[in-house]
């Protein structure tokens, strides 16, 4: 594995909590856009096993809120104890749709690889995330998504893998998306650069989920996925 710029883990330890395409180079890139050095609270939504939010805590001298359904926020707990990281990252389990904050309490959310799963929708951005934000806070979102949209149908190499759910668009349907919404303004979206790079790093890894989808990017061979960064701040 390449190494990431100011890395703080051992490539094992990475390769062994990922859960999906390298959310390290995914923060990386974004925060190579947008400066966080000043924020107070940030709440990393969808964090996973808290690689991302271990990784802010070390570019910031805020305190991480360490956000996820999937992972009980105990483990993420002693994880992060046993990286040292246990005053700067609070676990929290919950839904994204509930969130248990103040409002107006943060300065920045940043959600990686997740937020595709329950903010695809209008209204998610007004009801369940802004809220929690302050006047000016920042969104950095980084998702999986398409180069183009699926005229024709999901191509022929890609059913096998497919499922109707997979909520895998565009930047043009993203830039939409956040662009019709009257609460934030929208900054940028974009192409991420190191989507190839995060890619790799997920399939080096053991992960039952990585080493089925070894067969799905080997069929894909560069030809239809991209990764969407998307930048806006609260209005």
């Amino acid at each position: 594995m390449e190494r990431i710029e100011t890395a703080i883990f051992e490539t094992s330890f990475v390769l062994q909590n990922m859960m999906g395409p390298n959310c390290l180079r995914w923060a990386g890139e974004l925060l190579e856009r947008v400066d966080i050095k000043d924020a107070r609270r940030v709440l990393d939504l969808g964090c996973g096993t808290g690689l991302s939010s271990m990784y802010l805590a070390s570019r910031s001298s805020a305190r991480i809120f360490a956000y996820d359904l999937w992972i009980d926020a105990t483990d993420n707990h002693e994880r992060f104890c046993r990286q040292h990281f246990e005053d700067r990252v609070v676990p929290v389990h919950g839904q994204a749709d509930a969130l248990p904050f103040a409002r107006g309490y943060f300065d920045a959310v940043f959600c990686l690889d997740a937020y595709l799963y329950f903010g695809a929708r209008d209204g998610f951005l007004e009801t369940h995330l802004t809220p929690f934000l302050r006047p000016g806070g920042l969104i950095a979102i980084a998702v999986p998504g398409l180069k183009e949209d699926f005229t024709g149908g999901v191509p022929e190499e890609l059913c096998p893998y497919w499922q109707e759910d997979i909520n895998f668009y565009t930047v043009a349907w993203w830039a939409d998306l956040f662009g019709r919404s009257s609460a934030v303004r929208l900054e940028d979206c974009f192409s991420m650069a190191c989507h190839d790079v995060a890619w790799r790093d997920w399939l080096k890894s053991d992960n039952p989920y990585a080493v089925r989808d070894r067969d799905m990017m080997r069929a894909e061979a560069g030809k239809y996925f991209d990764t969407i960064g998307i930048l806006a701040r609260v209005v």
